[in-house]
């Protein structure tokens, strides 16, 4: 089943499964590596080098303050005490497709999309405080820090935990708000696996995903750290593997509110479920399209633009950010390229796993 016929690019398929000919994506037969213990009651960006138009410049995807890059390790204190400093990745997602199969009685929608990261990413450093207090150090644009999901993630598992450590935590802000790319859920689960390691606690990802569901739809996503399907209002995922995608980004300079969104009466809320679990590159559709693009005509232009430089062009998210795939880079790079001026653009590449992968 496919959306551009039987001679579309394979796009992902289940992890541990072989690999048949034209298989994009494919459901994993088990999830990321888990480790720690229940609560109490990675791979590494190797880009040759970012092909931007004047969109968010590229940063390393992080290490301990004093550590060697992160591959999965971090360095201790001599002493063998866990690290007092880290700096590490926040990187985005993009949604492959995004169908909203209904509503439940509370309100919430129940979705089927396909999640990947990539290696466009904010940068958290947190430090470790003795007094308890949990504190962010300087302003990130636009969000209160009454609002900051960070804070409220790193309150959240103080609190389930029972530690008595606080902490202060700086973003650098590299992925754009209201673009559908999962920047504010990606700094919550951030924060959940680094305090982990800081905060010496030990927990399981599985418990870390109990603490991510408090938080937001997205956040499990982004602590389970694999590409993944998810189903259910997002609680549900099941892990994928496909192969290293490029893909081309472009950003309309607009500001789109998920909740305006799946608020709309006109919002298509019965796309059937899948009843498979391989999917060909151009399988489905992002159902939030046509309400964003209805609402915000700059998305619209940017969507037609990329549908031009590539036939599995879509949205991500709720928007506004839109995005082509590619199985080579310089391809993307020619797609960005080929941006009209006005249209900010940059090519990223999909990551296997979580760079904080190792913290759980």
């Amino acid at each position: 089943m496919t959306g551009e016929g039987a001679s579309a690019r394979p796009l992902c398929r289940p992890e541990g499964a072989p690999s048949p000919g034209g298989v994009f994506a494919k459901r994993a037969s088990g999830g990321p590596p888990s480790g720690g213990r229940p609560l109490g009651g990675g791979e590494r960006s190797s880009r040759r080098g970012a092909h931007t138009a004047a969109g968010p410049s590229a940063r390393p995807l992080g290490r301990a303050d004093g550590a060697l890059p992160l591959g999965g390790k971090v360095a201790k204190r001599a002493s063998g005490a866990p690290p007092r400093r880290l700096v590490v990745p926040a990187p985005a997602k993009v949604n492959l497709f995004l169908h909203v199969i209904g509503r439940r009685g509370d309100g919430y929608h129940t979705l089927e999309s396909l999640f990947t990261l990539v290696d466009l990413a904010d940068t958290l450093t947190l430090e470790t405080r003795d007094d308890g207090a949990v504190v962010r150090a300087g302003d990130v644009p636009g969000v209160t820090a009454e609002e900051d999901l960070a804070l409220r993630a790193a309150r959240r598992l103080q609190e389930a935990s029972g530690g008595r450590h606080g902490v202060s935590i700086a973003i650098d802000k590299r992925i754009p708000m209201g673009a559908g790319l999962g920047g504010g859920s990606s700094d919550a689960a951030t924060v959940l696996l680094a305090l982990n390691r800081l905060w010496d606690l030990g927990l399981s990802r599985e418990a870390l995903i109990d603490v991510a569901a408090e938080l937001g739809a997205d956040v499990p996503f982004f602590v389970f750290g694999q590409t993944a399907l998810a189903r259910g209002i997002g609680e549900r995922l099941g892990p994928m593997t496909m192969p290293t995608t490029w893909l081309a980004l472009a950003f309309p300079d607009v500001h789109v509110a998920t909740a305006s969104i799946f608020a709309a009466p006109d919002l298509t809320r019965s796309t059937p479920s899948a009843k498979i679990d391989v999917f060909s590159e151009g399988y489905g559709r992002n159902d939030l399209a046509g309400v964003a693009c209805a609402r915000h005509p700059a998305v619209a232009e940017a969507l037609a633009v990329l549908t031009k430089l590539s036939p599995h062009a879509r949205m991500t998210g709720s928007g506004a950010c839109v995005f082509a795939p590619f199985a080579r880079e310089d391809d993307a790079a020619q797609a960005v390229f080929a941006l009209p001026a006005g249209l900010r653009g940059r090519v990223v590449r999909t990551l296997a796993r979580h760079p904080l992968a190792a913290f759980a």
